[in-house]
């Protein structure tokens, strides 16, 4: 019985080993490499630009006053309304200056007389003393009457032309089409009585100016993106501007250069610039503060654009995740340039045309981390 329970244990411990060789061995299998869309960058041609801030100034401002002193006795606008070069704003009374006017007029009259008299008078002792019947001193006489004769007509005229002058100043006249403000004197109210009196102010803001300064570091940024040439003033005109208001997207108003100062101002470090841009429909005004886009350079450079969202940031600087040949995620540092619509961002330094940048945000490139790339393409932005 002993021998047999024996046996049997042994028969046991046999057919143990046997399945125990028989199971497969356990080994790790990593898991796939995570599937991540890369692209390479879009190459397009762009006009390299910087954004500035400035505000707008109007094209005309001028202060309308009183030159003749009177009675104020119309107001021929509504206040803010626009107003057509030589329109009558303002009309002061102008009895006392055609009064004037007509003084000056009979003075002229009877100065012409006394001309016309003191010249046959000369021309009869012209006459005698050619016969010998006058004497010199008398032809003398009757010159010297005729020359101040001729002065007191010129005296007369003069006189005459001021005093139409100021009839004129009677009546204040937009100087330009513009826009006039609020009237500041009332009708009846004497002015001019000392000084000239404002009245109100004709603002042209048709078109209309965008001032901005720009640094010493961006000036020398463009004289060397055009190779140290000088342009022209025609050229200076040619250069087109952007802008755009706080609460607008991009730049919707398109202007040129109108002005660039020729000295760096030495307390900022700038240089002051200003825009002429057309506004029909009063959209700007003098004084708002706008978004400037200014070209560095004339024409057109190559440049390799990502969408702007990829680029991330740290202490040391923007980069990018680019992957490699061993599909291995790699960290690139770059310098950005400019905004572009569509939200491009154009890559100045750090990146070639054959990187294939990772431009999906799931959290799953990570540098040093083998992935699976899934070409994608970056769509081109709008026209500029």
């Amino acid at each position: 019985m002993r021998r047999r329970a024996y046996i049997g244990f042994i028969a046991f411990s046999l057919l143990a080993t046997v399945l125990a060789g028989c199971k497969p061995e356990n080994r790790f299998v990593p898991p796939p490499a995570p599937e991540i869309s890369v692209a390479l960058p879009l190459q397009q041609k762009v006009t390299p630009f910087i954004e500035l801030t400035g505000n707008t100034a109007p094209f005309n401002i001028v202060d309308l006053v009183a030159r003749v002193s009177g009675f104020l006795v119309a107001i021929n606008y509504q206040d803010g309304s626009a107003a057509k070069k030589g329109d009558v704003l303002f009309e002061i009374d102008p009895s006392t200056y055609q009064a004037q006017v007509k003084q000056a007029e009979a003075e002229l009259a009877s100065a012409k007389a006394q001309l016309e008299n003191a010249q046959a008078e000369f021309n009869r002792q012209e006459t005698l003393l050619r016969q010998n019947v006058s004497a010199q001193n008398t032809f003398d006489i009757a010159r010297a009457k005729r020359d101040s004769a001729a002065a007191n007509v010129e005296n007369q005229e003069a006189n005459l032309t001021i005093a139409r002058i100021n009839l004129g100043y009677t009546k204040v006249a937009a100087p330009f089409d513009s826009v006039t403000t609020r009237h500041l004197i009332s009708i009846g109210e004497v002015v001019g009585s000392s000084t000239n009196t404002k009245l109100a102010t004709s603002v042209q803001l048709d078109p209309i100016y965008v001032t901005f300064n720009v640094s010493e570091q961006d000036i020398l940024n463009i004289r060397a993106n055009l190779k140290d040439r000088r342009i022209t003033l025609e050229e200076i005109n040619k250069v087109p501007l952007e802008i755009g208001l706080m609460t607008e997207e991009g730049f919707p108003h398109k202007g040129h250069l109108n002005y660039v100062a020729p000295e760096v101002d030495p307390n900022t470090g700038t240089v002051l610039m200003r825009g002429l841009f057309a506004n029909p429909t009063r959209a700007l005004l003098p004084g708002f503060f706008v978004r400037v886009r200014l070209p560095l350079g004339l024409g057109e450079k190559d440049a390799l654009l990502v969408p702007d969202p990829v680029i991330s940031e740290d202490q040391a600087g923007k980069y990018l995740l680019v992957v490699n040949k061993d599909d291995t995620v790699e960290q690139r540092r770059v310098t950005t340039g400019m905004l572009l619509p569509g939200s491009l961002r154009v890559i100045d330094k750090g990146l070639n045309a054959d990187d294939r940048v990772v431009i999906s945000t799931n959290g799953r490139a990570i540098p040093g981390r083998k992935v699976a790339p899934k070409p994608a393409t970056i769509a081109a932005p709008a026209a500029q």
